[in-house]
């Protein structure tokens, strides 16, 4: 038998009560306005949807003071001026039938009011047909003015302090560097696919990006920089379903790490792992697995045949015919590649010829090459003590579960030697008989079974500590380079890098700045480099502005990002002398179990699991 809720007191009287208005609207802004990023993407976007061919971004403190947007649109007249902050209040659709052939941006009729809702915001605008404009400031979603006022055509939008109401949500707002960069990001999303609108943003009364009007190539080179435009291929494919236009990077622009890659439904930025599946996999065997392409790809397709009314950012898009699109656009990609005669690199000095590098090529590891010089060899043959510890690791580690969740205890190695006649390692449970396969993993015999090691993990640990180590203690040791190189930071990192500097030349760089985005690099750490100064510093930021979403200790987030970007990679052959200190040097380590980014350097197979294996 079912209960039955009694409710005492009045009967006529319920425990359910409508929320005041300027509560809802706060609790629905936390859906469409969730940092300074987001008011940036509506305002941009209201923008195009009101027919500007000029836009103007305007921000202050990363948008936590100030985000203006300023354009040349239709602009409103009095009453919607009023009516573009009410809820649910759009010009976009009109009837049910609207949802189903969505072609601007906005629909909802919810982001003035959202934004309205947790911040002061100003607004100026003057419709086309009008000769006296509006000037209205609402507070919370309180109106505190309308006037009349002398404006331009088009509307100025200013958002003032954000989540001033709110201060749960201003309190876990990143630092400004990090905001910036996710404003930014989304400004790049909206400039990329209209390349015929006027763009530009300035920040703190700096101009951190001028876009004028051009075509989709110029406005990728005037984003990525002069280099890009010989390394980029047109895509173009036009079928009964959909168009697809736009660029593909050859090898020389992939990357370990995502970011470079566009993708465009109706010049609505969205996201679509599926699609960059189809991409990727029409490069076939022209990059390596762990790398990802370079593209801008606009798809055009009839707003019927799509749905945009998914999440709240519309980044998510559910295609009619998700195949079919796949399909095209993996043909098309590759019929671009195919035309321009894009092969790949071969790299004949490795045993497989297919696996190359085609940014950066690692020389062969010969003596006092920069990755010795990282080891810091002291000799090829090890030491009685390293013996001695070696012994004491392998039998401890015998006993370690490697897949538990729980961190093990540090193995404490010890430097108080004992008289014991030395132990043979050249038996099991010998750095001395390691070995390493498919170029990416160590395998080393232990009491118990077997070890494997991430040869990668595993460097990264040991750079990562001492890189930290030295960082804290003294200044590293640097060595002028011959020829200085420049370096072009993008405008988005610009506030990073120059905060860094003072701890850069601790860590061993002499960088100096020559213009508003140019650096030179004249020295760099004595322990080298894999690559050229100018290549290691642009991945170097580019990671150190990642790791700032774990708001980590600035000491450590730079002795992180330049482990992660020396270390020895997957896929990198390595000498016998060399697979020896790599893992004498591991276990040498305060922790040894995992790389800085959490990842495992090694696992143990015990001698019951491989026998395990072995059974019928």
């Amino acid at each position: 038998m079912s209960k039955i809720l009694v409710v005492e007191g009045d009967s006529m009287s319920g425990i359910i009560d409508l929320l005041p208005e300027s509560l809802a609207n706060q609790i629905a802004a936390g859906e469409v306005i969730q940092r300074p990023a987001s008011v940036v993407k509506e305002l941009l976007e209201n923008a195009l949807d009101a027919g500007a061919d000029a836009i103007k971004l305007i921000l202050k403190d990363s948008g936590k003071t100030l985000i203006q947007v300023v354009d040349n649109g239709i602009g409103m007249n009095e009453v919607d001026a009023r009516m573009c902050f009410e809820r649910h209040a759009t010009s976009k659709i009109k009837k049910s039938d609207d949802l189903f052939n969505i072609k601007s941006f906005g629909f909802r009729g919810e982001a003035m009011a959202s934004i309205a809702a947790v911040a002061s915001v100003e607004l100026k605008s003057k419709h086309g047909s009008h000769d006296i404009g509006t000037h209205i400031v609402i507070e919370g979603s309180k109106l505190k003015r309308q006037t009349p006022c002398n404006t331009s055509q088009g509307t100025s939008i200013a958002v003032r302090n954000l989540f001033f109401n709110v201060p749960a949500r201003r309190k876990f707002l990143k630092s400004d560097p990090v905001e910036l960069k996710h404003i930014l990001e989304e400004f790049i999303r909206v400039a990329i696919p209209n390349p015929d609108v006027h763009f530009s943003v300035h920040h703190n009364e700096n101009e951190l990006y001028h876009f004028p009007k051009s075509n989709l190539r110029q406005r990728i080179v005037n984003y990525f920089g002069k280099g890009v435009n010989e390394k980029i291929v047109p895509v173009t494919e036009k079928t009964e379903f959909v168009e697809i236009s736009g660029f593909v990077g050859k090898p020389d622009l992939i990357k370990k790490t995502r970011g470079d890659q566009y993708l465009f439904v109706n010049e609505r930025f969205i996201k679509s792992n599926y699609l960059n599946h189809a991409i990727k996999m029409a490069f076939d065997s022209l990059i390596p697995k762990d790398h990802h392409p370079f593209y801008v790809i606009m798809l055009t397709i009839d707003p019927a045949l799509i749905d945009v009314n998914i999440h709240p950012t519309k980044q998510e898009v559910k295609f009619d015919n998700e195949r079919l699109v796949y399909n095209y656009v993996k043909v098309a990609v590759k019929h671009a590649l195919g035309k321009y005669s894009v092969v790949p690199a071969l790299d004949f000095d490795g045993v497989n010829t297919q696996q190359f590098d085609p940014i950066q090529r690692t020389p062969e590891i010969k003596q006092n090459t920069s990755y010795q010089n990282q080891l810091n060899y002291k000799s090829p043959n090890p030491t009685r003590q390293e013996k001695d510890q070696w012994t004491q690791f392998y039998s401890e580690i015998s006993s370690i579960d490697t897949n538990s969740k729980e961190q093990p205890k540090a193995i404490t190695l010890h430097s108080d030697w004992s008289n014991e006649k030395e132990k043979d390692i050249t038996t099991e449970g010998s750095s001395a008989n390691s070995f390493q396969v498919h170029d990416s993993y160590l395998i080393s015999s232990i009491k118990s079974g077997l070890l494997v090691i991430d040869q990668e993990a595993a460097h990264e640990r040991i750079l990562y500590e001492r890189f930290l180590a030295r960082l804290k203690d003294t200044k590293m040791v640097s060595q002028k380079s011959l020829f200085p190189e420049t370096v072009q930071i993008d405008p988005k990192d610009i506030g990073l890098i120059d905060d860094l500097i003072p701890k850069l030349q601790l860590a061993g760089f002499g960088i100096d700045k020559v213009s508003a985005q140019t650096y030179i690099i004249n020295s760099v750490p004595v322990d080298g480099l894999n690559e050229s100064p100018a290549s290691y510093i642009s991945r170097f930021i580019n990671t150190y502005a990642n790791n700032q979403e774990l708001e980590l200790d600035v000491i450590d987030n730079i002795a992180r990002s330049m482990a992660v970007n020396s270390s020895i990679k997957k896929g990198k052959k390595l000498e016998q002398e060399e697979i020896v200190e790599l893992i004498d040097q591991l276990f040498g380590c305060q922790s040894p179990y995992n790389s800085p980014s959490g990842k495992k350097c090694f696992i143990t197979y015990s001698l019951d699991e491989l026998l395990q294996q072995f059974k019928n």
